[in-house]
C-alpha cells in the first residue's frame, strides 16, 4: 500500500496484500497461518453477448447502514469452521481464512471497471474455494431486500462480492524505534487506520471521520491538534479525493480538493501557527487515481513541504500545488518511502 511509503516504509521490502492493514484497522489479529482478503460487494452487469464486466466496483454506493446489514448476512451464509467475515463500511468488508492458502491470483476490481471479469476472477491456489465462496455471497446480495430496495428506487446495487488483495500477519517495527518519535493519526479510511496502527501511531477517532466526502475534515484537524499536546507527530489522512478518483466523478473530486483545503490545510495551518515552537508540515498524496481511468496509477505525485520560519520569508512567486507546478520546479525524489525521513531529520 501506499500509506506504508508515506510513513517511510519502503512497500517492497515491506510487502503485504492491502487486506492485512484493513484486519489491523478493523482491529482483527491475525494468527500466523490466517489469509486475509478484501471482500468487495460490486455490482457486474452482462452484455448482450453474454459477456459479463465489472460495471461498478463499490456497488453503487452504499451506505454504512446498508453495507452492516449486507455484511451481517453474508456471514450467516459464508461463515464456517475456517472461514469468518467481519463487517467494514459501506462496500468494503474483510473475510479471514484460517490457515488458507494465500497463492490465488487475484485482481483489484477497480482494475478492471466495464472491462470482462472472467479472465480477472481468482485462479491459482485456494481459487476454488474462492471461487465457492463468491458464488454463495453472490446468491445471498441478489435477493437481499436492501439491494431489491435500491434497485426499486433506481439506485445501483451489488450483486457480487470480490475477493482481492490477500495478505498474512505483518510486523512493522514502530516509528518510535526508526525515528525516535511519538505519533498519532486520524483517518477514516479503514486500510490507513491500519497502516498507521501497525506502525505503532496511536489511531484516535474522531466522531464524523467517515473516510468519504461528507467527512468532517474541521473535526480531524482539531482532534490532531489536540493530540500534538502529547505526540511529536501526526499522520492525517483523507481518503475522499481518491473516492472520487474511483468514481470517475470529477467535479465531485474538484470539490474535495477545494473541502481539502479550506477545511483542512488551511485551519490546520492556522491552528499550528497558533501554538507557535518549530513546526513542519508535509502535504502529499500517497498515489494517482485519475477520474479518467477511475484506478491508481504509477505517476508522480506532488508533495509540498512547509515549516514554521517560511512564514519570515519575503513573497516569492506563486505556485499552485499541482503535478504541473511541481514538475517544473525539478525535485523528484524517487523513492517516496524516503520523504518521511528528511522531514523528520531536517
Amino acid at each position: 500500500m501506499a500509506c506504508l511509503a508515506v510513513l517511510g516504509y519502503d512497500p517492497v521490502r515491506y510487502q503485504t496484500g492491502c487486506a492485512t492493514f484493513e484486519a489491523a484497522g478493523l482491529g482483527v489479529a491475525l494468527a500466523p497461518g490466517d489469509v486475509a482478503f478484501r471482500v468487495d460487494l460490486v455490482t457486474l452487469a452482462r452484455h448482450d453477448d453474454g459477456v459479463e464486466i465489472m460495471a461498478d466496483p463499490t456497488g453503487g454506493g452504499l451506505s454504512l447502514e446498508e453495507g452492516r446489514r449486507l455484511a451481517a448476512d453474508l456471514a450467516a451464509t459464508l461463515d464456517g469452521d475456517d472461514v469468518v467475515l467481519h463487517p467494514g463500511r459501506g462496500h468494503r468488508h474483510l473475510l479471514v481464512w484460517r490457515g488458507g492458502e494465500g497463492d490465488a491470483r487475484t485482481v483489484p476490481p477497480y482494475a478492471i471497471i466495464d472491462r470482462p471479469v472472467e479472465a480477472a476472477l481468482a485462479s491459482g491456489g485456494g481459487s476454488e474455494r474462492l471461487r465457492a465462496l463468491m458464488d454463495r455471497g453472490g446468491a445471498v446480495l441478489r435477493t437481499h431486500p436492501v439491494c431489491e430496495g435500491r434497485r426499486m428506487r433506481g439506485e445501483g446495487a451489488p450483486n457480487a462480492i470480490w475477493m482481492w488483495g490477500q495478505g498474512s500477519r505483518r510486523v512493522l517495527p514502530a516509528l518510535r524505534e526508526r525515528f525516535g518519535v511519538e505519533g498519532a493519526a486520524v483517518a477514516g479510511s479503514i486500510a490507513a487506520r491500519g497502516v498507521a496502527s501497525s506502525a505503532g501511531l496511536r489511531v484516535l477517532d474522531v466522531p464524523g471521520a467517515t473516510g468519504g466526502s461528507d467527512s468532517d475534515l474541521r473535526g480531524k484537524v482539531e482532534r490532531g491538534l489536540r493530540a500534538l499536546d502529547e505526540v511529536d507527530f501526526l499522520f492525517l489522512h483523507v481518503a475522499a479525493p481518491d473516492e472520487s478518483g474511483h468514481a470517475g466523478d470529477a467535479p465531485r473530486k474538484v470539490r474535495d480538493i477545494e473541502r481539502l483545503d479550506a477545511e483542512l490545510v488551511g485551519p490546520l495551518l492556522d491552528g499550528l501557527r497558533a501554538r507557535g515552537g518549530d513546526w513542519r508540515v508535509m502535504v502529499l498524496a500517497d498515489h494517482a487515481t485519475p477520474c479518467a481511468k477511475r484506478m491508481h496509477t504509477a505517476d508522480p505525485v506532488p508533495f509540498v513541504v512547509y515549516v514554521a520560519a517560511h512564514d519570515q520569508r519575503a513573497a516569492t512567486p506563486k505556485r499552485n500545488y499541482q503535478e504541473r507546478d511541481a514538475g517544473e520546479q525539478g525535485i523528484f525524489v524517487p523513492d517516496g518511502h524516503t520523504l518521511v525521513e528528511r522531514l523528520l531529520r531536517a
